[in-house]
């Protein structure tokens, strides 16, 4: 009796991430792009903003869309600036830049963490034509926050180890969430943010900013994690009952970096709400 084989199934590979570069106010910025093959479906793009200290690849997990990560000014390969160039209006200014030159105007679900977050409501507030939904990651409508600590950072190491270490000196535990951006090359290891652009960049982050939360209507979601030292319950509370199509999910024992502490449940309040609205 004859037997048959089993076909071999090929299973095609997930395309790599690639990056570009484009240029705004004068200044070249880069993004990752983590589907860059055409697809037969077109998948909707879902376009994330780090928070300070971050850069485009700290939601690369969310691969079921059409992630792109943008380098925000001062982070990852994008360059840095002078202090006073870390305002709201250059940051939102680069996304929306991005989205007209990149993404052809096409309106796109925005998910912002923190810096990324405020930067996203602003973003639909000031061009809401670009902007189809919103996710926003533990940051408030009212922002107070002191990062003049990164002032101390070292500018080069010649180990790993030794970033880590001057992390600590400094009180912060948390080295996972800035190694996304430690790299190294023929001086040492280094930070690939503007360590010294971080203060500047977070005194303007500061402020009231109700009205921009207000100002737009498209759906939203607002990620709160419970442990936060950045955003109450209440003030998350506040913010969705004030803001119309807006929800807010809170995430037991997470703090600011839900999306560190809980990945999948990140994952799935954000799948939720992106099959919620279609």
């Amino acid at each position: 009796m004859e037997q048959k084989t089993q076909p071999i199934i090929r299973r095609k590979s997930k395309p790599k991430p690639q990056r570009k570069y484009f240029q705004s106010d004068g200044i070249r910025l880069s993004y990752l792009d983590f589907h860059p093959e055409p697809v037969e479906v077109a998948k909707p793009i879902l376009l994330v903003l780090h928070g300070h200290f971050g850069n485009a690849r700290m939601f690369s997990r969310l691969g079921d869309w059409h992630v792109i990560g943008l380098d925000q000014r001062g982070h990852g390969w994008s360059e840095h600036v002078a202090a006073h160039e870390y305002s709201r209006e250059k940051y939102v200014t680069d996304v929306a830049t991005f989205i007209r030159k990149e993404l052809g105007t096409h309106p796109v679900v925005v998910l912002g963490h923190s810096l990324g977050g405020v930067n996203a409501y602003q973003l639909a507030a000031w061009h809401p034509e670009l902007v189809r939904a919103l996710i926003v990651e533990d940051i408030g409508a009212v922002v107070k926050d002191d990062l003049s600590f990164a002032n101390w950072l070292p500018e080069r190491a010649s180990r790993v180890s030794e970033l880590k270490r001057s992390l600590l000196r400094l009180g912060l535990q948390g080295f996972d969430y800035f190694a996304e951006s430690v790299c190294e090359d023929e001086d040492g290891w280094y930070f690939r943010f503007d360590t010294k652009g971080m203060a500047p960049s977070q005194e303007r982050l500061n402020g009231d900013w109700w009205h921009d939360w207000l100002a737009s209507d498209c759906p939203a979601l607002l990620i709160h994690g419970e442990k936060s030292r950045i955003l109450g319950r209440e003030h998350a509370d506040e913010m969705a009952g004030r803001r119309p199509n807006t929800k807010v999910v809170h995430m037991a024992d997470c703090g600011h970096e839900v999306h560190d502490a809980d990945p999948d449940g990140f994952y799935m309040k954000v799948r939720a709400f992106l099959e919620e609205i279609g």
